[in-house]
């Protein structure tokens, strides 16, 4: 069994400084049985990093519209049973099952701070300004002010498909973006910049692996990189190849969407 002990351990060795901000993505069930849980695990990362910030995301907020912009990696008209499903965004609603159950914990932690946008929020302690600086616009200005801060991603247990840092990077690079739309108890609101598919993200791997720390805790691989030359290897590599990191599934909307823009 995983203790807290060896967590503690396992987060130093990445050697990151004490005073920099870390954005973190978690799959728990890697390490294995971790004694205490995600609260242990959240705890050895407070007892490392003074800034902590994970993506809180709430897709059951989403709502499908009619008709809306032309090329939007979306099938209009579709959605009438999730719409029907949808939730109005609360500050208090839990973190989609799909980030994990670490942000959840997160959040639930009496001082912990969470971003105001209804998909795409973030949760985290020592990062206010960061936080702060998200808008509907620029979902992703908490990890762009995060990089300014000489911040790094850690990766536990998750490969570079969970990155949210590379969809910053994507919008830095001036790759399409697409719309979407958000339930909330002022009405629907219209979130423009919405990131697109991420299942080709694990082809910047082999790029970065020189700027990789990395160790494992467990069963689980863990991955620390730096986020101002990730985000450089991310928008390189687009600028050489505008395809690169596009997933190649042929029916997959949203890259469908992106090469038809480059088109």
């Amino acid at each position: 069994m995983i203790s807290y002990r060896d967590l503690a351990a396992g987060f130093k060795k990445l050697e990151i400084p004490q005073n920099v901000p870390v954005i973190v993505h978690a799959s728990l069930s890697k390490i294995g049985e971790i004694r205490g849980g995600s609260e242990t695990v959240l705890g050895a990362l407070l007892a490392n990093f003074q800034s902590v910030m994970m993506p809180s995301f709430t897709f059951k907020t989403m709502l499908i519209p009619e008709a809306g912009p032309e090329n939007n990696g979306i099938q209009y008209g579709n959605g009438k049973s999730l719409n029907q499903m949808a939730e109005f965004y609360l500050a208090t609603m839990p973190a989609d099952k799909l980030m994990g159950c670490l942000p959840e914990t997160m959040r639930q932690h009496p001082q912990a701070i969470r971003s105001v946008h209804p998909i795409l929020s973030f949760v985290g302690l020592g990062v206010q300004e960061a936080l702060e600086s998200q808008t509907l616009e620029e979902p992703f200005a908490p990890i762009l002010h995060i990089k300014e801060q000489d911040g790094w991603v850690i990766l536990i247990g998750v490969d570079q498909t969970v990155n949210t840092s590379i969809h910053a990077a994507e919008g830095l690079s001036g790759r399409k973006t697409f719309t979407r739309w958000a339930l909330t108890t002022r009405g629907v609101y219209e979130c423009p910049n919405y990131p697109g598919c991420s299942n080709g993200f694990n082809q910047i791997q082999d790029v970065i692996n020189g700027i990789c720390q990395t160790t494992h805790i467990g069963n689980a691989v863990i991955q620390a990189i730096p986020l101002k030359p990730l985000v450089s290897a991310v928008i390189n590599a687009i600028h050489e190849d505008p395809l690169a990191l596009l997933c190649d599934n042929p029916d997959c909307e949203q890259c469908s969407a992106v090469r038809t823009s480059i088109q």
